[in-house]
């Protein structure tokens, strides 16, 4: 078996899922010396509300782990990616890309994983460009399922798939079907159905151990079934076997992934939900029948059952629906498995299974078990993949690696240029600027007050001095004008050639202005100093009732402090109206961006000093 090598797995499931092909796998890998990374499931369609379970359980896993990493045995990590979960958008999958090659990237690093042999089950774009960005030793692409006639959100996969047939150094199929439909894209196709973990089902046989309690108190004979209960189970034959059969128990482990109200009800059906993978083979030595019933489809007509062989090293008898790999398995052994081609058929394969056999006849499906073990398909998957690796060594020289640093500087400089390309589009040709500036505004309708407050802006978020007074101080001459204040207070210590407070005093005696409704603060040069000094002055005349009047986008971190430090005086927030800086179309300007930057980080220094 393979050995001494790092091996990155992209997996179509989760590790804590239904223990299937993928954890024997790789865990085999890693009991034989090999170091290797499980990357779970990053998804074939975008989630639904039934996959709201799996969701949080991944989120769960990400955060038992150190940045969604986490070891689960000797040689064995696994990583738990949080990704946008739409596989088949340009952006998500941009953004996807990117994350997950920058966390593989540094735990690789940090792992000291060196050119991995990528095992992966999962033919998506996403994949695709993972192993790409990872310049593999040996891509070995292990395909167990028609993933595009799985769900209608699978069905884009089928292009990515192909490019992987293609581009893969080794493609192994688990049926005929796949075997023909990989061979049109590679030469390099072999058929591996799913095997069985031999040794661990020979034990639980040959061990006089009893079956659990819940199943060793059921009424004989018992027909069992492992695995998930998913929409590929023919529910209505299986209802139809249950009443037809009232003498016996129908018993099924492994979890609910869909309806199962046919069987609910039945007095003779027992649905006993998940069980850990290591009681599976004391389950199933309380079987008398193994059966696999799906449904046709053109999805099941791919589909090897990896419970088929379970059954056979338990030495049981086992019935299935008319699928084509089972044809194919009956054509390679013999008629060892029942077929049934309708719901009768299959009532009657039951009762003649429940029949008792000489015991040469039950040790036959045992050796044909022990054909079909884990242990012999890996040895001959880790075949070809040494024959690929030594001829790789062969191959090697210094043009390669050259080649290899080269692509791999390509990538990281089309991953800076999409990086750029991607900001300038979300930053100033859509409105995301004008999302993230929301949250600044605050405007009240105005009402009856005391003053009229004005902060001018010095250079403010124009960065040009003098850029902010103007629309203020007019914003202020209305309000005046309405009769909502009999005064006005300018605050403003900036001065460029003149005192700006200076000359919004000017600006409004020149439109009718009473000198004495006046009012001026010209020491502040920030916000906190003009909400400080503004205060002194409403303290020494006895106002408590204020508009304040600002830019838009400076008045959320002005009625803070205002809140801070003079919670004693009633501010209405009355913002420039019609700010001609902050105007804009679709996307931002680059003064623009530089003053909502500014206006954030100004927040945030407000709150580290303790002003807000």
């Amino acid at each position: 078996m393979l050995r001494g090598h790092d091996v990155v797995c992209l997996s179509t499931i989760d590790w804590q899922f239904i223990w299937q092909g993928h954890q024997e796998i790789m865990s085999a890998l890693a009991a034989n010396g090999n170091r290797v990374l499980f990357v779970e499931n990053t998804g074939v369609r975008a989630p639904s509300i039934r996959d709201l379970p799996r969701v949080r359980q991944r989120v769960r896993n990400w955060w038992r782990g150190t940045k969604g990493f986490r070891q689960e045995r000797q040689n064995l990590f696994v990583y738990s990616p949080i990704l946008l979960p739409f596989p088949y958008s340009r952006i998500a999958g941009w953004l996807n890309r990117l994350l997950l090659v920058r966390s593989l990237g540094r735990w690789m690093r940090a792992a000291r994983f060196d050119r991995p042999v990528v095992w992966t089950f999962l033919p998506t774009p996403l994949a695709l460009d993972v192993i790409r960005s990872l310049d593999p030793l040996v891509t070995i692409y292990y395909c167990i399922d028609d993933l595009a006639s799985s769900s209608p959100g699978a069905r884009r996969i089928a292009t990515s798939e192909k490019a992987l047939f293609a581009e893969a150094d080794l493609v192994f199929v688990t049926s005929d079907r796949l075997r023909e439909r990989a061979l049109k894209s590679s030469e390099r196709v072999h058929l591996f159905p799913f095997a069985v973990s031999y040794a661990k089902f020979d034990r639980a046989r040959e061990t006089p151990d009893h079956v659990p309690d819940d199943i060793a108190r059921l009424p004989r004979p018992v027909v069992g079934y492992v695995g998930g209960l998913h929409q590929w189970i023919d529910f209505p034959l299986l209802r139809q076997a249950a009443l037809a059969l009232p003498d016996v128990s129908f018993v099924f482990i492994g979890p609910e992934q869909t309806d199962t109200s046919d069987l609910a009800g039945l007095p003779n059906v027992h649905l006993f939900g998940q069980r850990p993978h290591d009681d599976v083979p004391r389950y199933m030595k309380g079987f008398d029948v193994g059966i696999v019933p799906y449904r046709l489809s053109e999805y099941t007509a791919n589909v090897y059952p990896t419970k088929l062989n379970e059954y056979l090293a338990m030495g049981l008898p086992v019935v299935t629906t008319d699928l084509a790999e089972i044809r194919r398995f009956n054509a390679e052994h013999g008629p060892t498995i029942a077929v049934a081609e309708d719901a009768g058929g299959f009532v009657a394969a039951v009762r003649q299974a429940l029949h008792a056999v000489p015991p040469e006849v039950r040790d036959r499906r045992i050796a044909i078990a022990r054909t079909n073990s884990w242990a012999s398909r890996l040895a001959e998957m880790s075949t070809l993949i040494d024959g690929v690796i030594a001829g790789r060594s062969r191959d090697r020289s210094w043009e390669d690696r050259l080649r290899r640093i080269y692509r791999r500087s390509r990538g990281q400089l089309a991953a800076a240029l999409a990086t750029l390309v991607l900001v300038y589009v979300v930053l100033f040709q859509t409105s995301f600027a004008w999302w993230v500036a929301e949250p600044l505004q605050v405007a009240e309708p105005p009402r009856q007050v005391d003053a009229i407050v004005v902060f001018a802006g010095g250079v403010g978020e124009s960065g040009v001095a003098g850029g902010g007074y103007q629309e203020r101080l007019k914003q202020a001459l209305d309000l005046y004008r309405g009769g909502f204040a009999p005064r006005m207070i300018f605050s403003s210590g900036f001065v460029f050639s003149f005192s700006e407070a200076q000359v919004m005093r000017d600006l409004a005696l020149a439109n009718g202005v009473p000198a004495d409704a006046i009012k001026l603060e010209t020491n502040a040069a920030n916000t906190y100093e003009n909400v400080r000094f503004t205060h002194e002055i409403l303290a020494a005349h006895g106002w408590r009732r204020v508009l304040l009047v600002s830019s838009p986008y400076h008045m959320r971190r002005a009625m803070m402090t205002w809140r801070k430090f003079a919670p004693d005086i009633d501010v209405v927030a009355a913002p420039v109206l019609f700010s001609q800086f902050y105007q804009h179309g679709r996307g931002a300007s680059l003064d623009q961006l530089r003053g909502l930057l500014h206006e954030y980080a100004a927040i945030v220094v407000y709150r580290w000093r303790g002003w807000i």
